[in-house]
Formats: C-alpha cells, structure tokens, sequence
C-alpha cells in the first residue's frame, strides 16, 4: 500500500553531514531507518511516529543523528551529523502502519535503500 523512495545518500569524509530523505506515498505511524553494512545484518538506526513524533534511536547513532518527519508530505529524514567510517552502509528507509519498533521483521515497507560511504 505504501512505497517509499530515499535519497540523499553519498560519499563523505569523517566528521561531515548528509541528510537522508524519505518520501512515502501515503500515510504511516511510524517511519524509520535501518543501515546495513557488507557482511552484516541489519541493524535499527532511528524511528519516528506520526502524530507524537516520538523519536527512538540506537545508541550507536545517539547524539549524532537526527530523525525527523514532515506529515503534509508524508516524508521522513535523517540528518547524520559527526559520521565515522563506521556509519558505512546501505540505509533503507521503513514503514510501519501498526506500531514502531527496533527490529526490521516489524516494518510492512521499504525503500530499495541508499549507499553511504564514510572516507578519508
């Protein structure tokens, strides 16, 4: 019911910014974003309700990233401050119509994902 499109991904030094987007085509309760990184399994970054905005985050990405969502366009964003080499991976946006959560079984939708790459 719901298809979802990220952008905003790219090729960055240590200690700079991107911004991720994500544009939904309908309503959602919750949003978030997921990164993989080669040889990984999918690790929970942030998530983002709709009408409280209550916002969640892993602690690898605490302080520094930033989950955001504006209703009337139903998209979601991801302002990814201080990144490290570590931050490297494939980031899928998900969405859900039932409830948040930190595991990726949870989310009905994805996005097809977008690469950032974190190097000097």
């Amino acid at each position: 019911q719901v298809q979802l499109v990220e952008s905003g991904g790219g090729l960055v030094q240590p200690g700079e910014s991107l911004r991720l987007s994500c544009a939904a085509s309908g309503r959602t309760y919750a949003m978030a974003w997921f990164r993989q990184a080669p040889g990984k399994e999918r690790e929970f970054a942030a998530a983002i309700t709709w009408s409280t905005r209550s916002t969640y985050y892993a602690s690898s990405v605490t302080g520094r990233f930033t989950i955001s969502r504006d209703n009337a366009k139903n998209t979601a964003y991801l302002q990814m401050n201080s990144l490290k080499p570590e931050d490297t991976a494939t980031y899928y946006c998900a969405a859900s119509g039932v409830r948040s959560s930190r595991l990726p079984n949870d989310y009905d939708y994805w996005g097809q994902g977008t690469q950032v790459t974190v190097s000097s």
